[in-house]
């Protein structure tokens, strides 16, 4: 990862390739190429939400996500090249057990929605199982390492339960999806 950007428009990809990390070039279509992407619009997404009010906390988690998926992006650039490591998950992990010891339990379905914050970190949740689909997609044709699969699965699941977090910054609350079992136990609940 020596080299830098010194020139953006190379004109190189008019052909329908890119270069990979360690100079080989490959269709923008392969399966490598996509997942690089899925990850990239990832942390572009996430970028938007840092735009958003939150905890310093979210925050920082979120800001430190986005030097992982920078990782996870160019080890997926270097064909064999490892960046992402084990302690990233570990990490994920830790976060998420903090978060979510602060939220009362899931009692229904919840739409991915409230305020603006929660809605566009459903909206990164979204884009990182999409990324992690592409990352699996990769792994039928190549040998990857776990941990990216790992890492974007969890953060999925981080992603969710920030949502959750967000909902409540200003005294929200998640917005519950109206099923039909929550219906009649609302009517029935009612006529008691």
């Amino acid at each position: 990862m020596g080299n830098r950007l010194t020139q953006i428009a190379t004109r190189t990809g008019d052909d329908g390739t890119t270069g990979l990390g360690d100079n080989t070039r490959v269709s923008k279509s392969s399966l490598r190429v996509q997942a690089m992407g899925e990850v990239d619009e990832l942390n572009s997404h996430i970028g938007v939400l840092l735009c958003e009010d939150m905890s310093d906390a979210a925050r920082a988690v979120l800001v430190e996500v986005q030097h992982q998926l920078f990782n996870l992006g160019g080890e997926l650039s270097i064909p064999g090249f490892e960046l992402l490591n084990a302690d990233a998950v570990l990490a994920l992990d830790q976060a998420l057990e903090t978060f979510n010891a602060t939220l009362p339990r899931l009692q229904e379905f919840i739409l991915p929605a409230g305020n603006r914050a929660a809605a566009l970190a459903h909206v990164c949740r979204t884009v990182a199982r999409r990324a992690e689909r592409s990352i699996v997609a990769l792994e039928g044709q190549e040998t990857l390492k776990a941990t990216p699969r790992q890492y974007l699965n969890r953060l999925s699941d981080l992603l969710f339960v920030l949502a959750r977090v967000l909902n409540r910054l200003n005294g929200g609350d998640d917005v519950y999806w109206k099923s039909e079992r929550m219906a009649r136990s609302d009517a029935a609940q009612t006529t008691e």
